[in-house]
């Protein structure tokens, strides 16, 4: 499981001036450590575009013991022929699920479920640049502080010290941040 990688779509509408546009974001989530990588967003996830994701190779590259060998997709056409064959000749291999199957993708849909709830069904997002920075907020708090259930309630990357024992513990030591003007609580 350290070497397998989901990946999958989300979307948002962002207003613009030209009035609502559904913009797609592409991500990868790590199923061993759940850490994400957001690959791009475009309101067009045309061939040209997925194609253009070269930079995958290079991040993925860079995961040390990491490195994907599978990553597990949906069926969705999005995913061209040529954006798979770039991965594949870095030796990765794609396992799509079944039709009409979300559930056999639990990682990438619960992700998607979080990044919704939590954070952007409480915005109206206001171009792409909003958008850009919604999602670089959510990925900094779930990756930081954002407890993690499946990892014993710890964040990914938290730069927290271990919590100290119960019997040392005083509520004076307690501290409430915020992000995303009180949307994201820690």
């Amino acid at each position: 499981i350290k070497t397998v990688w989901a990946s999958d779509f989300f979307t948002k509408t962002v207003w613009t001036l030209r009035g609502p546009v559904t913009f797609y974001v592409l991500f990868f989530i790590h199923l061993h450590t759940r850490r994400v990588h957001v690959a791009g967003m475009t309101a067009s996830p045309d061939g040209v575009w997925m194609a253009s994701s070269q930079d995958l190779s290079i991040f993925f590259s860079e995961q040390g013991q990491y490195v994907p060998t599978h990553i597990v997709r949906d069926r969705d056409s999005k995913f061209t022929q040529q954006f798979c064959s770039i991965l594949e000749s870095d030796g990765i291999q794609f396992r799509p699920i079944p039709p009409r199957s979300p559930n056999m993708n639990p990682y990438a849909e619960r992700w998607i479920q979080s990044i919704k709830r939590e954070c952007l069904d409480h915005f109206l997002v206001l171009g792409v640049a909003h958008l850009r920075h919604l999602v670089q907020s959510y990925l900094d708090y779930y990756h930081q502080f954002r407890p993690h259930q499946g990892l014993g309630n710890v964040p990914i990357l938290s730069e927290l010290p271990p919590p100290e024992p119960l019997e040392t513990f005083q509520l004076t030591q307690v501290r409430r941040r915020e992000g995303l003007g009180g949307v994201l609580k820690y």
